[in-house]
């Protein structure tokens, strides 16, 4: 999957993951691709909760790989 924007956040704690993927999709053109790549256990499932509350949708479902997290969001 051929992501438009990359946003690596390994290393990042929570709840830096959300602020910075919520930032980001502000940013982005809709129907852009957003590939977040983070490693903080609790963003798996905080990413999603924040990213679907405010309005937007996953290309795939989560990917868990690793000790790495995968999204990729539709902005």
């Amino acid at each position: 999957m051929s992501a438009d924007y990359t946003l690596d956040l390994r290393g990042e704690s929570c709840p830096y993951p959300v602020i910075y993927t919520l930032e980001t999709l502000q940013s982005m053109q809709k129907g852009e691709l957003l590939q977040v790549i983070t490693d903080c256990p609790s963003s798996f499932r905080n990413v999603p909760e924040e990213v679907l509350k405010h309005g937007y949708q996953f290309a795939k479902d989560p990917v868990k790989n690793g000790q790495e997290y995968l999204f990729y969001i539709i902005a």
